[in-house]
């Protein structure tokens, strides 16, 4: 995706505490300290660097940890503010006003008005305060467990929460959660497919207006398409279990995330998202 020296949102906040699992950052500053305990006990502090990694080599991990982390967080500033842009647009088209939703880039974990978000609950967005929370070592995941690479996967899932924050403002997740309590689990778990499939084909409604712009690259709707697949509930539930439970489904399976995602990408109509209104999806 094409998306260096491009408009960044302004609604971007970079929270959280440590680092994945809990585990403190020993980057150049812990191994001083090891160093200055060494030297104060009489021993060799240069000892230190011969005993594993040294302490250059230390610092280049850190540095590129924290390169990679400042890159990911300004890809995502750049496409929350492509999304801002074409949501306006598409809002604006139906005599609605869109109302931006803020976006808290963690490692670690951070705390949510629907709780605390961490590296475990993977992305969401959180409608309480109108939020998306995604840990920016995310990346690593849809890549090593889900086998989806490349920047246009990582803008797939931001896009994909930004279309939970489209149905807020439009009244779905309310009208969807209103049936919680009304409904066994298994009924319920259907609506909440609706709801995820909905929000993978506003995804791609996204898509289609970021090929119009001129921001896709060759390759990007594939990339989007394997992270659609990759975090389908049966291939999830497969890699997990070893076979797949359809009751159990919260998300829809790997085709159909797929397929609507493709559908809105190739419509870029709000109008043909419908999810709750077909039989079947």
């Amino acid at each position: 995706m094409k998306w260096q020296g491009r408009r960044q949102s302004s609604n971007v906040n970079i929270g959280g505490a440590g680092r994945r699992g809990g585990m403190a950052p020993i980057g150049g500053g812990g191994l001083l300290i090891i160093m200055l305990i060494v030297f104060l006990m009489g021993g060799n502090p240069l000892e230190v660097l011969n005993n594993g990694s040294s302490r250059n080599t230390t610092q280049q991990v850190s540095t590129q940890h924290s390169q990679e982390t400042k890159t990911r967080q300004e890809f995502l500033s750049v496409v929350l503010a492509d999304t801002e842009d074409v949501w306006k647009e598409i809002f604006k088209q139906h005599n609605l006003n869109y109302s931006e939703p803020q976006l808290t880039l963690y490692t670690g974990s951070a705390q949510s008005a629907c709780g605390t978000a961490s590296s475990q609950t993977g992305p969401f967005y959180c409608p309480g305060d109108e939020t998306v929370y995604m840990d920016t070592d995310f990346y690593d995941d849809l890549h090593n467990k889900f086998g989806a690479t490349g920047d246009f996967a990582l803008a797939y899932v931001l896009a994909h929460e930004v279309g939970h924050h489209v149905q807020h403002q439009l009244g779905v997740l309310d009208q969807v959660f209103a049936l919680k309590n009304k409904l066994s689990e298994v009924e319920f778990n259907q609506y909440m497919i609706r709801l995820e499939l909905q929000a993978d084909y506003y995804a791609g409604v996204y898509a289609h207006y970021a090929k119009k712009m001129g921001y896709l690259e060759p390759g990007d709707i594939e990339e989007a398409m394997n992270a659609a697949a990759g975090v389908g509930d049966d291939r999830i539930q497969e890699q997990a279990y070893g076979k797949s439970i359809p009751d159990t489904f919260t998300h829809g399976t790997s085709e159909q995330r797929m397929r609507w995602f493709k559908k809105g990408y190739e419509s870029g109509t709000i109008e043909a998202g419908d999810t709750f209104s077909v039989k079947n999806l």
